[in-house]
């Protein structure tokens, strides 16, 4: 049956308390904005700010309830997440609640996420792209009965919650190694009888082929495209310039490091875990040059002074670390297959195209 998105859903304005009233901020409520749910995660379950009941009760903000769906409305518009717990927002973001007599919640973000091209498509303002209750009035969908919603809404919250388990799996395996790191090498960054150069070599990236592929391309802040030729394998990837300046990844495969990135590789051991480490605690992001247009150089990671461990302590975590990072590397390429199912399925289920009896996971 078709409808327009509006009448199938309560449409929520949200809103900030006054920054010059302390006691409006840093209470216990959670206070969303974009910058808290811009990632591919279903739920938002951490926020950078927190509002009192004070500020609750004397702004325009909401609080929204667990099931409900936040969008960002203004600048970087159509992200969203649901929500799992109750959260107020600001004015920059709207919140959706489903009318249940009509539409399944679950089934109402895949929805909503499938037509958040439509969405960016409508939205107004000569500045910054904005989406209001006029936009929503604008777009008309056609739902299935609430039956046939929910079990494809199961479907893809499946996928979803096996990403998300992953993520979790991936975030505890993260902290493990890097609470051995520390424990074990500590005194590392406090010496000044060597330098980084000792032990890792540094090079810059090369411009990323315009050619389409598998292997994945990293930039600053990590992929950002995939192409058919690699320039590089079991290495560590920094952000050269801008915004991500100084951040550290690491590609255990193939890959193509671009011109935005500098490559690292150990000089000390074929595993590169214990030099990702010694990088990701060196405080890259505080030492770049330039501060319209941050910069890191190859000189820069060279001169940073440290002390030299002994190879066999070096040895002994790689092989410690080595089957944490080998589980992290399986759950990573799993989700990103996961993704990859779930955004090939979704518009085909919405559409009709695809039934659900055609679905094995």
């Amino acid at each position: 049956m078709k409808y327009k998105l509006s009448e199938i859903m309560d449409l929520i304005g949200g809103g900030t308390p006054k920054t010059s009233k302390a006691e409006y901020w840093d209470g216990d409520i959670p206070w969303l904005s974009v910058k808290d749910f811009n990632d591919d995660f279903r739920y938002v379950y951490k926020t950078e700010k927190h509002i009192t009941q004070l500020g609750l009760e004397n702004s325009s903000t909401k609080l929204l309830q667990p099931g409900d769906i936040i969008v960002s409305a203004r600048g970087t518009v159509g992200e969203l997440a649901t929500i799992p717990f109750p959260m107020a927002f600001n004015q920059s973001c709207y919140g959706l609640r489903a009318k249940k007599e009509i539409v399944n919640e679950d089934f109402l973000y895949y929805l909503i996420k499938h037509n958040v091209y439509v969405l960016k498509r409508n939205t107004h303002g000569s500045v910054f792209d904005t989406i209001t209750r006029g936009t929503f009035e604008g777009i008309e969908v056609d739902i299935p009965a609430l039956d046939v919603q929910a079990r494809i809404a199961g479907v893809l919250s499946d996928l979803d919650k096996k990403i998300e388990l992953n993520s979790r799996i991936n975030e505890n395996l993260q902290q493990q190694m890097s609470t051995i790191y520390k424990e074990k090498f500590s005194y590392v960054l406090q010496g000044n009888t060597a330098t980084v150069e000792q032990i890792v070599a540094f090079s810059n990236g090369k411009k990323r082929p315009n050619e389409e592929g598998n292997i994945p391309v990293y930039g600053g802040n990590g992929v950002l495209a995939y192409t058919n030729k690699f320039n590089s394998q079991n290495c560590i990837i920094i952000g050269r310039v801008g915004a991500y300046c100084g951040n550290v990844s690491y590609s255990p495969k193939e890959c193509w490091v671009s011109d935005n990135a500098i490559e690292a590789k150990s000089k000390v051991s074929a595993s590169q875990l214990f030099a990702f480490h010694l990088l990701k605690n060196a405080g890259l992001p505080s030492r770049h040059i330039g501060t319209g247009q941050p910069l890191m150089t190859q000189g820069i990671l060279n001169a940073i002074p440290c002390a030299l461990p002994d190879l066999s302590e070096i040895d002994a975590f790689n092989d410690l670390c080595e089957p944490l990072q080998q589980q992290f590397d399986n759950n990573l390429a799993e989700n990103v297959q996961l993704a990859a199912l779930r955004e090939t399925i979704l518009p085909k289920l919405m559409s009709g195209e695809l039934s659900l009896s055609d679905i094995e996971l």
